[in-house]
């Protein structure tokens, strides 16, 4: 692998924003997860779960309801009143309607797919019809006592289950009116708690409804009755969530313990068609609240306040030997939050509402391999960049001399010049940027500093040209007729003469940036691109897709090379295939062009193609070098490709200059130590 200087970074103090709700779409695949700060994410499950859509947040839309509905229509409501509908293809809101019933508490989507339930702060249920391109209010059912917490359809579609404080109750959807109230008991491991209020319910299909409220309690109702038929005590604090299969024969809930509980329908004996619901198995994947759960055919679902999402597979129903046999947490976006400035060796950190800008940190000490080496200049934080507005930061960069920042919001882009003076920094603002940049969602900069290239969120890739303190707009690439699609990645060649675009579906676009006109469009491939990156002096474009396939496509040539078709033709390592976190920054060494850098969030990998592709009888990772000429075993097992898995979780990794890396690892551990404290409970002997 070679020897480097490493710069191991651990001031990143980034912390992901908590799991409020997800949402599952069964015809998709796909998987809607909204947070704290609003952000709302798309995970393709089919693409070995890749976050491949986003949408940033807000500090005003604080989510607390997410459904899918008929045609992949995403919606949103939130404690500010307000149901969103997302534009998966623009990736922006496509349009916020009030409710005009205060805080929205819950929302469902009707068993076709065609109409919108709301529950309210002041007690009302509102009915809305989807109809193309909107919503449109139809009517109010009976006003309740008490805001509606959860909200669930019976699967016919004719009645509907409310969650409220104390009590649930079952609505009839023609008329509108209530026509059973189910109280729910507030005894409290045998004490007598003020409310208890009822956090999700499920109605099934033989008219049971499934209630978890805040006394820890799972309960079984009979609602053509209205009566309770079992109650389930799990847990000493509240159960929060729960979410029933298509199939009716098992559902989870999570609790506030940070414990997931499921429960499946089995025979009462063996030879009895009699079925009975029964707490099968309890799953503790989290440390605090699991604040809403999902069911998909394969796995459970889970998300909460420590960050993490969490997808648990059901064994019984997957293969062993697939991806979906694998527990995953996921607690990184996959996109890029950090940008370096090679030339000054700064690193440009992103976060929700500010920009940080550090000087890394430099020692004149020398040592052996493996060694720690003590500083003798510390890293300097030199710039804290604060945004204005509620929204959040889509995307930013630094350009490579250091001269320059960028960063985008929902609503405007800001371009700033730096100068340096000894050891201060000054900042000017690049006044009247042009509207049409603002929502961009992939921002870069040319090699030499002097070009900006900006990803829109409508499919066209803006080229700017930076003067001193100013900016001329060069051109705009158009996105291919009939497409709107977003640009969510883009790659830029050393020479500035290519530029590469990879949006969501679609293959990815290289652009000839003398001429100005596309030049060719790599074959489209079935999985999402995660990275890509132009190698210098060849022009060679290499792309990372989320199955962990990597393809080297000759721009000049505009075909596959030699060694992309030997990979493909003898295929990667089986356990390199089944890794589960994307590909998510790619690099080459500027000494050495046989070389590709990459890494994910657990490794760092350097794969060097002038040697031989390992097999899946070799070992993988971490193969020792050959010590000299006749160490003939080691030369026969040495392969290409170099693994590392002392850093993670890794966020970021580049080559400063060809004896330097800087590593961005952010420990989980100090993550947790952010977070509020989760709920104690007693073990045993203490």
């Amino acid at each position: 692998m070679g020897e480097f200087n490493v710069h191991r970074v651990r001031f990143f103090n980034y912390v992901p924003s908590g799991i409020r709700c997800v949402a599952y779409n069964n015809q998709s695949n796909r998987l809607a997860v909204s947070r704290t700060d609003g952000t709302v994410e798309i995970y393709n499950l089919s693409a070995n779960y890749f976050q491949e859509k986003f949408f940033p947040g807000h500090e005003s839309r604080a989510t607390e309801a997410l459904c899918w509905a008929k045609g992949q229509r995403l919606f949103s409501a939130g404690l500010n009143g307000e149901i969103i509908e997302y534009d998966l293809q623009a990736l922006n809101i496509k349009y916020a309607m009030d409710a005009f019933g205060g805080p929205i508490w819950s929302m469902a989507a009707s068993p076709s797919g065609s109409q919108l339930l709301i529950g309210c702060e002041d007690g009302s249920v509102k009915l809305f019809q989807i109809i193309p391109d909107k919503i449109q209010f139809e009517r109010n059912f009976d006003r309740q006592k008490s805001r509606i917490l959860s909200l669930s359809w019976h699967p016919s579609g004719t009645h509907i289950a409310a969650g409220s404080i104390d009590y649930i109750s079952v609505f009839d959807v023609k008329s509108g009116s209530a026509i059973h109230k189910m109280l729910v008991d507030r005894q409290y491991m045998n004490v007598s708690k003020r409310k208890c209020i009822i956090w999700g319910v499920a109605f099934l299909s033989d008219g049971t409804v499934i209630s978890v409220d805040s006394a820890g309690k799972v309960q079984f109702w009979d609602s053509a009755t209205g009566t309770l038929v079992k109650n389930h005590l799990i847990a000493n604090a509240d159960v929060q969530s729960i979410a029933v299969s298509d199939q009716e024969d098992s559902f989870v809930v999570g609790t506030a313990e940070g414990t997931i509980f499921h429960f499946q329908l089995v025979s009462v004996t063996s030879s009895s068609s009699e079925k009975q619901w029964v707490r099968t198995k309890p799953f503790q994947h989290h440390t605090h609240d699991v604040r809403t759960v999902a069911h998909s055919p394969t796995a459970l679902i889970s998300g909460g306040t420590d960050t993490h999402l969490v997808i648990r597979p059901l064994m019984e129903k997957v293969e062993v030997k697939n991806y979906d046999a694998a527990l995953r947490k996921i607690t990184f976006p996959h996109r890029r939050l950090i940008s370096c400035s090679k030339k000054r060796q700064l690193l440009l950190f992103q976060f929700s509402h500010h920009l940080d800008l550090w000087r890394l940190g430099s020692t004149v000490a020398t040592g052996k391999h493996g060694d720690t080496l003590p500083l003798s200049k510390d890293a300097d934080h030199l710039l804290h960049l604060k945004t204005k507005g509620p929204e959040n930061i889509i995307c930013s960069c630094i350009s490579p001399c250091g001269s320059w920042i960028a960063y985008s919001t929902a609503s405007r882009f800001f371009l700033y010049r730096l100068n340096y003076e000894h050891d201060s920094i000054s900042l000017q603002r690049v006044s009247k940027m042009p509207a049409f940049l603002r929502s961009a969602l992939q921002i870069l900069f040319s090699e030499d500093s002097t070009k900006l290239f900006v990803a829109s969120n409508q499919g066209s890739l803006h080229v700017i040209r930076l003067l001193e303190g100013s900016f001329k707009h060069l051109h705009t690439f158009q996105p291919q007729s009939g497409t709107v699609e977003s640009m969510c990645l883009l790659a830029v060649s050393p020479d500035g003469n290519w530029l590469a675009a990879s949006g969501t579906s679609a293959g990815v676009h290289v652009y000839n940036v003398k001429r100005l006109k596309l030049h060719c469009t790599v074959p489209a491939y079935n999985f999402p691109v995660t990275a890509l990156a132009i190698a210098p002096n060849t022009n060679n474009l290499v792309i990372a897709h989320s199955d962990q396939q990597i393809f080297e496509y000759s721009i000049p040539d505009k075909q596959y090379t030699e060694w992309s078709r030997t990979v493909q033709k003898q295929g990667f390592h089986h356990l390199w295939l089944q890794r589960d976190t994307p590909i998510t920054h790619i690099s080459f060494h500027p000494k050495r062009p046989m070389y590709i850098l990459v890494h994910d969030a657990y490794m760092f990998c350097i794969i060097d193609k002038s040697l031989p592709l390992p097999n899946d009888k070799t070992l993988l990772y971490n193969p020792l070098p050959p010590t000299n000429e006749s160490d003939v075993i080691r030369r026969r097992t040495a392969h290409a490709f170099k693994i590392s898995k002392i850093y993670k979780p890794l966020l970021f990794m580049d080559l400063l200059d060809e004896r330097t890396l800087v590593a961005v690892e952010r420990p989980l551990d100090d993550i947790i130590a952010q977070l509020p404290p989760p709920i104690k409970k007693k073990k045993f002997g203490t």
